[in-house]
This record gives structure tokens, sequence and C-alpha cells, in this order.
């Protein structure tokens, strides 16, 4: 057996203190490359979103950093003078990969620049895990920003066939598929009365949930006009997550489609330790997106068994095998109305469960952090 080389691994992006899924991402990839024996330093932001672009209430957690990673706060998206000293510390550290995440056009020239002036010492291999090309919010400026940034670097690790194709239409690097790996991060399923009690939600009740950031293009409206025709005695819709668009919307939404009651509203940003007790309590979990590439609701899914419902758009429809682990749906009213119906059936969600327990062995840490390892060798 050929001895592995052992490597050192540079990783630009969001960490601790900055909260949500991408710096979940990016701190579980370092801990499975350091249980590899390599050495992994994090360098994130000391500032990642100006007040003025960030829609929600806070970007950070004030939690302790976790003690089992070396995490330094360098990097301010809107500073160049910070890029141009990221750049020149990695230029001279040389290490062998600078790993980073890619989701949305405004950190390119941050994130370009320092991969560039990295680059440079002819050693160094850029190696970026890419969520979206195309944002789902566009902006005149995307076009450019992205051509900055994709011609920066050397390898790409894409989660979806059309974040590929796009991919495509900026550069040649070699790029290789992984699916998004399942977070493992949130703890393991509770019992679902603990949860309940815990969430101060009634045992007796049967719970849909949505969960996430809440933007427009992940079609809540359209779940509200479902529910309004699906709506059964002793169900309740759990929203779960923080606006980051308008909410009155949403709720004058509610009002005027008379389901008020059966809303259960937590709009606020739900911290990791609390994931647990939400898809332990739901029956299931419903992503009415508009527009997709992947969704990393999908994977917190596969790690708790609840069965999931979602849109036939971008790439959801690779990761959710219809009738296997949730439903897949066209994204309109009749079609979220038609799965929700689909997954109530006696026995339906108990099925699904099972064939979430075989399916998620698909999406493991370790082999995306194998697939980053063979693109660098590709590249080498």
């Amino acid at each position: 057996m050929t001895e592995r080389r052992s490597l050192n691994i540079a990783v630009v992006g969001p960490a601790h203190p900055y909260r949500g899924g991408l710096a979940s991402i990016m701190e579980t990839m370092a801990r499975e490359f350091q249980s590899r024996g390599y050495t992994v330093n994090i360098l994130t932001f000391t500032l990642q979103y100006p007040k003025l672009l960030f829609p929600g209430k806070s970007q950070t957690v004030e939690t302790p950093p976790p003690t089992d990673l070396n995490i330094r706060r360098c990097v301010s998206t809107i500073n160049p003078i910070s890029w141009w000293r990221v750049g020149r510390e990695l230029r001279r550290a040389k290490p062998d990969i600078i790993l980073m995440k890619y989701w949305t056009p405004f950190m390119a020239p941050c994130f370009g620049t320092i991969a560039r002036i990295a680059r440079k010492n002819r050693h160094t291999k850029v190696i970026c895990q890419i969520d979206n090309v195309k944002p789902h919010e566009h902006h005149m400026t995307d076009g450019i920003f992205n051509r900055y940034y994709l011609h920066s670097v050397d390898g790409f690790i894409y989660m979806s066939e059309q974040v590929h194709s796009e991919l495509k239409e900026y550069t040649s690097a070699p790029a290789l598929f992984s699916p998004h790996p399942m977070f493992e991060n949130f703890g393991k399923r509770v019992n679902r009365d603990e949860a309940c009690k815990h969430l101060n939600l009634d045992p007796a009740l049967r719970y849909t949930m949505f969960f996430g950031l809440i933007r427009d293009y992940k079609g809540l409206d359209t779940l509200l006009d479902a529910w309004a025709e699906f709506r059964r005695e002793g169900h309740k819709l759990l929203i779960a997550g923080e606006f980051y668009t308008a909410k009155d919307k949403y709720m004058e939404q509610i009002k005027r489609l008379g389901i008020e009651d059966d809303i259960i509203m937590h709009d606020f940003f739900i911290p990791d330790d609390e994931v647990k007790h939400y898809f332990s309590a739901a029956d299931c979990v419903v992503l009415p997106y508009k527009t997709a590439t992947q969704s990393g609701v999908t994977q917190i899914c596969y790690n708790f068994c609840t069965p999931v419902i979602v849109t036939n758009v971008g790439g959801l429809a690779e990761i959710v095998p219809n009738d296997v682990v949730g439903y897949v749906c066209e994204a309109s009213k009749d079609g979220v109305k038609s799965a929700m119906e689909r997954i109530y059936e006696d026995g339906t969600i108990a099925r699904l469960q099972q064939g979430m327990t075989e399916e998620r062995k698909r999406f493991s840490w370790q082999a995306m952090c194998d697939k980053i390892e063979e693109l660098y060798n590709d590249i080498e």
C-alpha cells in the first residue's frame, strides 16, 4: 500500500466565529484532513459582509472557538490591503493546497486576489469547493467577478451537474464531482416527545417543517399556498429560520389564506445545538425551492433520517431519490400539495426513514476529502 504524502493545507473562508452551514463545512473538512495527519490552518474573516449587505441580525456566534482547530481572523472582504497581506503570507508559506469555498460573486475580488498572489510561488495549488456559479440573486457584476475568481483556481469540486455546466462556461480547469456530505456536527436524533417538549410543541400533533434562512427563491410562498389546500386536522406547518427578505408579505399571505392557526413561526437563526430538536420533532421537511443548485438542508435531513420533499430544480433530484427518501415534485402549489399528501399516506414516513438510513452512506466527509486529494494529484 502506498504511503499517503503529508500535506500542508490552508483553508480560506468561513469559520468560527461566523455562523451557519458554510463555516461548519470548512471546519469539518479541516478536521477530516487533520485526522489524516495533515497540517491545516484556517484563515477566516475579520469582516465577511458589510452590515449594509447582510440581511440577518448577526453574522457571528458568541460560543468559544473550537480548541481542536487553528483558526485565525485575518481576511476582510472589503479591504484590499488584507487581500494583499494574506496572499503574500501564503505565497511565502507555500502550503500545498489553498482550499476555498465559493458561493457568491461578492467574494470574488477578495478570494481571487489572494489566490493569484499565492500561486506565484509555483508550488501552491488553489482548489475550490464550489456551491454556485450563478447566484440566486443576480447582479450586473456577476460575470466579471466570476471570471476574475474562477480563472485564479487550479481545480474545482462541484456538488451538482448544474454547477458543473455553469462552471464550464468560464473555465476548463479540472473539476471532480462529490455530493454534498451529510452534516454530522448537529448531533444525533433525539426522542420525538423530548424534542417537542424542548420546543414547546404538542407531541400529539404532526409537524411538517420548512427549515433554513428564508429567501424568496426558496419558495415559502408556494408552500403556504399548497398548505392552504392540504391542511388537515392535527397537522401544523413549522417554519424555522431567519427572514433574509421582507417578512411582512409572508405574514400577509398567511392571513389572506386564513391559515394563521396552522403556522408555528420560529423566525430566528437556529443555533447548531438546537437543530437536532427541530429535525427530531418534524415528520418531514419541505424545500419548495424555485431555483437551486444543491441544498445543505437535505444533508441535515439525511443526518437525522427525516424524509424530505424537494422541487425538481437544479441538482436537488440528484440528491433525493424519488420515493426512496422523500419525493421530488414540480415547483408549484399543486406539485408540493400532492407530495405532502403522498408522504402522509399510511406507513410512508417509516418507509422513507428506512430509505434515508441506507442512502445516507453515500454522503461522507471522508469521500469529499478523498476527492480533494485526488484533484490535487491530478493537477500537480
